[in-house]
């Protein structure tokens, strides 16, 4: 029974740490945001998740939802400006349940035809781990353009 009870103990303060981290480093990315959208001269909204996001041009079609297919062209780059992904202006279609939750809860901003930006704290894109060239506990910026919803 002590092994069970201190094991449990591990657990929970391991869990405990993991979660100051989180929180630490969403204060820090909300930071870096702020910084950015100051910086810019940017005004965002806000999502209760902590993504921001700026409607350039709103479009006219329909706004999808979190499980849409859509196919959009965008320009992916870190705070500094430098770009590490970008689509062909003829946009890529995929399926908003495949990809980094930032697009997922970002992309139904945006009706069909418009265009803005998403600014995804790093637990809404690839978090402590990073994905290929993208390192872990980064601010990602992209510039979007929601072409269709086919």
């Amino acid at each position: 029974m002590k092994i069970i009870t201190s094991g449990l103990l591990i657990l929970l303060l391991f869990a405990s740490c993991a979660k100051r981290r989180a929180e630490k480093q969403a204060e820090k990315d909300e930071q870096i945001i702020q910084e950015y959208l100051q910086n810019m001269g940017l005004t965002s909204s806000k999502t209760d998740e902590g993504l921001h996001y700026i409607v350039s041009q709103q479009g006219t079609g329909d706004f999808p939802n979190a499980i849409s297919n859509v196919t959009v062209a965008y320009k992916g780059y870190y705070t500094d400006g430098s770009v590490f992904d970008e689509s062909t202006t003829s946009g890529v279609t995929f399926n908003l349940q495949n990809v980094i939750d930032g697009w997922t809860i970002g992309i139904p901003k945006y009706r069909e035809g418009g265009n803005g930006i998403l600014l995804i704290p790093s637990a809404l894109a690839y978090g402590p781990s990073g994905s290929g060239s993208v390192p872990g506990n980064t601010v990602l910026i992209f510039d979007v353009h929601l072409i269709a919803i086919p």
